[in-house]
């Protein structure tokens, strides 16, 4: 569960108890320094943390974060014992050009460079496109599953087999409790990535249950 920095000490006195994880939804690349508001990884250690996102496409496209950036944050997440949810995806217009494996690829390719192939076994991937993040239009489950056998690929002959079989991919875009099920019953598809649904209690109850099953 990845709030707000404003709720992480607040939630994560409610998950105590819990099988239930604390993430936060994004971390400064730089474990100390002179840098006046901004959240680094010891901080979110310190506050109960053990997951947190790194390169959520609203980042990317809003605060203009780059690939480069990105990859100093991950390595700033491993080196304070938290494991990222890398998010990679395409724009509505690369995926219309067939440039959307293209796109990911060389998302992957700069954001991983300063990992081994140990990290990359404990990351967790989340494939993510832009057009379909909170627009209520969720990506055909074919491509989908198409992108995620795509990434493992990708992984597999940067990083090898093992990094390849260990790595966790998810879906996130506009998944719902309607469609939920059915991206999570795909075999290239560990999970999912959930943001609007995750605001409706009924919702995300109804996903989580289909990801139990």
């Amino acid at each position: 569960v990845c709030p707000p920095y404003t709720a992480l000490a607040t939630v994560n006195r409610e998950l105590e108890g819990t099988n239930l994880v604390l993430g936060a939804q994004d971390l400064f690349w730089a474990d100390h320094g002179a840098y006046t508001g901004e959240i680094s990884a010891p901080m979110l250690k310190d506050v109960g943390a053990a997951y947190v996102i790194v390169g959520h496409s609203e980042r990317r496209t809003h605060q203009q974060e780059n690939d480069q950036l990105i990859a100093k944050k991950l390595a700033a997440a491993f080196f304070s014992a938290l494991t990222p949810i890398l998010c990679v995806g395409e724009q509505l217009s690369d995926r219309e050009r067939g440039r959307a494996e293209a796109v990911v690829q060389k998302q992957l390719e700069e954001d991983l460079n300063r990992l081994d192939a140990n990290q990359v076994r404990q990351l967790v991937i989340a494939y993510e496109p832009i057009w379909a993040i909170g627009s209520g239009r969720s990506a055909e489950v074919a491509d989908a599953t198409h992108m995620a056998k795509t990434i493992r690929h990708l992984v597999e002959n940067k990083f090898g087999l093992e990094a390849a079989n260990w790595v966790r991919i998810l879906y996130g875009g506009s998944v719902t409790r309607a469609n939920g099920d059915e991206f999570l019953n795909q075999t290239d598809i560990d999970g999912a990535l959930v943001g609007g649904a995750s605001l409706k209690a009924e919702d995300f109850a109804a996903i989580i249950k289909a990801a139990a099953s």
